[in-house]
């Protein structure tokens, strides 16, 4: 290797140590350097949460109101929630069943075809699925 690349790599890897070496031995912290301190606690930011929430609702109702339509709680928010929630989890379920198939089906197919026999379709893969005596 050249010499002029040793004296460099050597540079930065003790440019590297000497900063990890700063870090870890250097009292205090960056905070206390820049004299930092939250600006609210986090008793208050969970209040202003809630607050935020509760005007929210209060806008929300008042516009349901204006067109005549019902008031919606935070229960009625959170049922729509879990059953949006149980929804999507179901369309994952059925999305991943599908693709575990048509992996499975394409694998069996390769062992078939290395065998010389003919490809099965989908239709016939998930009937012998359902009921597995079925295709003997």
């Amino acid at each position: 290797m050249d010499s002029f690349a040793v004296v460099i790599i050597g540079i930065v890897v003790l440019a590297l140590v000497a900063v990890v070496l700063l870090g870890v031995f250097y009292p205090g912290s960056g905070a206390d350097q820049l004299d930092w301190k939250p600006t609210r606690s986090p008793e208050l930011e969970a209040q202003n949460e809630i607050d935020d929430l509760e005007q929210m609702q209060a806008a929300i109702n008042a516009k349901r109101r204006a067109r005549g339509a019902e008031e919606i709680t935070e229960r009625d928010v959170r049922d729509r929630l879990d059953s949006d929630r149980r929804e999507q989890q179901e369309m994952l379920d059925r999305e991943m069943a599908d693709a575990e198939i048509d992996e499975l089906l394409a694998m069996k197919n390769r062992r078939r075809r290395s065998r010389g026999q003919a490809e099965i379709t989908r239709e016939e893969y998930e009937r012998s699925l359902r009921d597995p005596g079925a295709g003997r």
